[in-house]
C-alpha cells in the first residue's frame, strides 16, 4: 500500500478497508472527476475525490457526492428483460442475455436484408465512453444511421466555431487576461473550470458574463451582460460594431487571414450600441464597455456554453457572431486566447495522436445510404462529425421516407430530450424493434421491446483523456452488479451475434483501445499500471497561430466573416452567409400577435447543481438540496402582478400544451422570462414545444426560447 493509500485507510475506521480508483461519468461533459471508493467486502461504503487527479483534485460535485446512492438504487437493472405486455405498460419478463442478443441481432438481419442496414438507428445517450465502438458497429453494420444526444448538445456550438474557423478552439483559462463568458454557468456545470476562474480573478483576469439570469458567475464579473434569451447574436454584432469603428480590431489578421470582411463591417453598421439595447435590453453603455474590454485586454478568450446560445432557431447564427469576435480581435489560436487543441478521444483533446476517427468511420459515406435528417439539414451533415441528426428521426420513422426506420438500439436514452416528447413515443411505437440499453428502469425503458441492463462507471473499463495531457484507463472497483454489463461488453456481444466480419471487433475491447492508441505508443497493459491514470509520455507540443502554416480549415482556407458554406444556399431564410441576426420564431420581434397573447419567454433547462437531466432524480442526497417537484422560476415583480405566490401552481402554456407547475420566485430571472429545469415526468416542459420548432441549420430545439404565458391556477393544485 503506497502512502496516499495508507492516508485514506486512515481516514476511516475499522480493518479490511480497500482503496479502489475509478472515474465519475454520472455528467460526463467531457472532464470526469478522479474517485477514491473506500471498498469493504466488494461494497463500496465512503466515496471521495482522488487528490491527486489533475481535474478535480480531491474536490467532488453534489452529484458525484451522491454516487454511492447512484450505483445502488433501487432502480437498477438486474437483468435483459423482454416485453410482455403494450408498450409503456412496464410489463417485462426476465431473459437471458443469450436470448436477448439472439432476439435482437435476428431481427436486426431481418430488417437489413428485408429494406437495408439503414432501417436500423444505433443512438447513443448517456454516458458517452462508448460511443466510438457504437459508431463502429453501426457503419461495420452497413448503417450510416449513428445519432447521439449531441444533437441537442455542444455539436451546434461546435458547427457554429467550424462555420467561422474550419475547427473549434477552446477557451486558455490559464493564461487569459479577459474571459468572456457567454451563457455558461461553471459554477453549476464543470466546477474545473469554476475553479480556474476563481483563479483567474486572483490573478487580475478581467471577466465579462452574458446570461439572461443572475448566477453564481454573474457574481463574479466585472461586467455583466444580461441579454434577451435569443439575442445573442445581436449582441454580438453590436459590440463587433464598437470594436470596428473604434479601430480596436486586428487590422493584421483582418487583411491577411479573413474571408468576408468588407460585408460583414458593412452589415454591422446597423447595429449601433443603442440598436443592440433595443434588441437585447442590455444597456448601451454597458454594450460599449464589454467591447472596448474585450478588444483591448490581450489575450481574450471566449468560453461558450455547450447549449443554451444554440438552443433558439436562430442559435447557429447567433454564435457565429459571437465567435467572429475572436477572429475580429486576432484571438483565435494563441496563448490565452481561443486556442485549438485537437481532440485526441472522445471530444477531449489530451495531447496525443489517435486513431479515434480511423476505427469509427469504418466504412466510408459513400458506400451508405443517406443519414436520418440529410435532406432536411444539410449543414449539420456536412459540419457536425458524421452524426445523422436525432431530431429528424421522429418524422423519418413515422413519414418512412426517403426510407423507413424500423429498428432504434438505444444506449442511455431519453425521449424526453426531443420537443414533442408524446410524439416521440408515438414514433417508437411504430418500430419493428425498440431496444434500450440502461443503468436504471427509465420511463424510455419501459417503452421497449427488450431491456438490457448496463452497469456504472465504478463496474466497467473504459479510456478517458483530458487536456492536460493525461490519460486513463479504469479498472473495475467492484464487480457489475446483478447480471447487468458495461456497454462495451454489449456491443461486442451484438457484433458477434450480428456475425459482423470485423477484424477489431473479433479482437475484443482491449485489443481495439491498443488499436486506437498506437500512434501514441500507449498501450492498455501500460495504464493498467496506472489506475488512477498518468501524464502522457512526450505530450504533443502545439505552437500559436498554427493556422500560419496550415490555414484555417474551411472552404475559402481562412477565417469566414461569411461562410463559403451557406453561400451555397443564399437566400434561404437563416441560411445566410453573414452571420445575420432574425429574432427566435417565436418572439416578441418575430410573432408580435402571437406575443400578445402569449406574452413571457419560455426559457428551459438551464442547470441546476445536484441535476443531470432527470438521471440523479432518484437520489435523495442530490433532491434533497431542493425541492424536487416540477417548479419554473418567476421574476417576483411578474408573480405580484399576476397575484402568484411562491409555491402556488401555475399554468404555463403554449400553443402546443401546457403544464402545470409550482412557482419559484427568484430575482434571478428577469422580468418578463420564465425558467424551468426540464425532464420531471409529472410535468414535462418539452410537450410545450413543437417538434420542428428547430433551428434550420444545425436541426437543434428552440429550448430557450418560445412564448407562453403564465396563469395561477385555484384551489388545491396538482401537488
Amino acid at each position: 500500500m503506497n502512502n496516499l493509500q495508507e492516508s485514506l485507510r486512515g481516514k476511516m475506521p475499522g480493518s479490511g478497508i480497500e482503496v479502489g480508483k475509478s472515474i465519475c461519468t454520472i455528467c460526463d461533459p467531457q472532464t470526469q472527476c478522479g474517485l477514491d471508493l473506500f471498498l469493504k467486502d466488494g461494497r463500496i461504503i465512503k466515496v471521495e475525490g482522488s487528490r491527486e487527479h489533475p481535474y478535480n483534485a480531491g474536490t467532488l460535485c453534489a452529484k458525484g457526492a451522491a454516487l454511492r446512492q447512484y450505483v445502488y438504487s433501487a432502480d437498477r437493472l438486474r437483468t435483459p428483460l423482454k416485453r410482455t405486455g403494450p408498450r409503456g405498460s412496464g410489463q417485462f419478463q426476465p431473459i437471458s442475455w443469450d436470448e436477448a442478443l439472439t432476439t435482437i441481432a435476428a431481427k436486426l438481419r431481418e430488417i437489413k436484408e428485408e429494406t437495408g442496414p439503414e432501417g436500423v438507428a444505433f443512438f447513443a445517450g448517456y454516458t458517452k465512453y462508448f460511443r466510438p465502438y457504437l459508431k463502429r458497429l453501426a457503419h461495420a453494420f452497413g448503417s450510416p444511421n449513428y445519432l447521439t444526444e449531441s444533437s441537442t448538445c455542444h455539436t451546434a456550438t461546435a458547427m457554429a466555431q467550424t462555420l467561422v474557423f474550419g475547427q473549434p478552439g477552446g477557451p486558455d483559462l490559464k493564461n487569459t487576461n479577459c474571459l468572456l463568458v457567454w451563457s455558461a454557468n461553471p459554477f453549476h456545470t464543470n466546477p474545473g473550470n469554476a475553479r480556474a476562474i476563481l483563479r483567474g480573478r486572483e490573478r487580475g483576469m478581467k471577466l465579462i458574463v452574458v446570461d439572461p439570469r443572475q448566477t453564481p458567475t454573474t457574481a463574479q464579473a466585472d461586467i455583466h451582460l444580461p441579454v434577451r434569451p435569443g439575442t445573442d447574436g445581436a449582441l454580438a454584432l453590436a459590440m463587433a460594431g464598437v470594436i470596428i469603428g473604434e479601430g480596436l480590431y486586428d487590422r493584421d489578421f483582418v487583411a491577411n487571414h479573413s474571408y468576408g470582411f468588407e460585408e460583414y463591417r458593412d452589415y454591422v453598421q446597423g447595429f449601433t450600441p443603442e440598436t443592440g439595447e433595443e434588441l437585447t435590453g442590455v444597456p448601451a453603455e454597458r454594450i460599449r464597455a464589454a467591447a472596448r474590454l474585450y478588444a483591448s485586454v490581450k489575450p481574450a478568450a471566449i468560453m461558450p456554453s455547450a447549449s443554451p446560445v444554440v438552443h433558439h432557431t436562430n442559435g447557429v447564427q447567433n454564435y457565429r457572431a459571437v465567435f467572429a469576435l475572436a477572429g475580429l480581435t486576432g484571438n483565435y489560436d494563441v496563448t490565452g486566447g481561443n486556442f485549438v487543441r485537437p481532440p485526441s478521444f472522445i471530444y477531449a483533446p489530451g495531447l496525443i495522436p489517435t486513431r479515434e476517427h480511423q476505427f469509427t468511420q469504418c466504412r466510408p459515406w459513400s458506400g451508405m445510404a443517406p443519414r436520418i435528417g440529410a435532406d432536411r439539414f444539410p449543414v449539420w451533415t456536412e459540419t457536425a462529425g458524421g452524426e445523422a441528426q436525432a431530431m429528424h428521426l421522429p418524422y423519418q420513422i413515422r413519414s418512412g421516407g426517403p426510407y423507413p426506420v424500423r429498428a432504434v438500439l438505444g444506449f442511455g436514452m431519453n425521449y424526453r430530450m426531443w420537443p414533442d416528447s408524446q410524439g416521440v413515443l408515438d414514433s417508437l411505437a411504430k418500430l419493428d424493434l425498440f431496444v434500450d440499453v440502461d443503468i436504471f428502469m427509465t420511463d424510455t425503458c419501459r417503452y421497449a421491446d427488450i431491456v438490457l441492463p448496463a452497469c456504472s462507471s465504478v463496474e466497467r473499463a473504459e479510456l478517458r483523456c483530458y487536456p492536460v495531457g493525461y490519460i486513463v484507463f479504469t479498472t473495475p472497483a467492484i464487480a457489475p452488479l446483478y447480471d447487468s454489463r458495461s456497454d462495451v461488453d454489449i456491443i461486442y456481444a451484438l457484433a458477434d451475434k450480428l456475425g459482423l466480419d470485423d477484424p477489431l471487433f473479433q479482437a475484443g475491447y482491449e485489443a481495439s483501445v491498443d488499436w486506437i492508441l498506437d500512434p501514441a505508443r500507449i498501450t492498455v497493459a501500460e495504464l493498467k499500471k496506472h489506475p488512477e491514470g498518468m501524464f502522457v509520455p512526450n505530450p504533443m507540443k502545439l505552437p500559436e497561430k498554427k493556422y500560419l502554416q496550415n490555414g484555417f480549415k474551411t472552404p475559402s482556407g481562412k477565417m469566414e466573416f461569411k461562410s463559403r458554406i451557406l453561400e451555397k444556399y443564399e437566400g434561404e431564410p437563416g441560411f445566410e452567409a453573414l452571420p445575420v441576426y432574425r429574432p427566435p420564431k417565436y418572439s416578441p420581434g418575430a410573432s408580435p400577435e402571437l406575443a400578445r397573447e402569449y406574452p413571457f419567454i419560455l426559457n428551459t433547462g438551464s442547470r441546476l447543481p445536484m441535476f443531470v437531466h432527470s438521471r440523479t432524480f432518484r437520489l435523495t442526497w442530490a433532491s434533497s438540496l431542493r425541492p424536487n417537484h416540477p417548479a419554473a422560476d418567476l421574476n417576483p415583480d411578474d408573480a405580484a402582478r399576476l397575484g402568484i405566490g411562491q409555491d402556488d401552481d401555475i399554468r404555463i402554456s403554449t400553443p402546443k400544451d401546457a403544464i402545470v407547475v409550482k412557482a419559484n420566485l427568484t430575482q434571478m430571472v428577469q422580468r418578463g422570462v420564465v425558467h424551468m429545469y426540464h425532464a420531471h415526468p409529472e410535468a414535462d416542459v418539452n410537450l410545450l414545444f413543437e417538434g420542428d420548432y428547430l433551428d434550420p441549420l444545425s436541426g437543434f430545439p428552440g429550448f430557450k426560447s418560445a412564448l407562453c404565458k403564465v396563469e395561477k391556477v385555484g384551489g388545491g393544485g396538482l401537488f
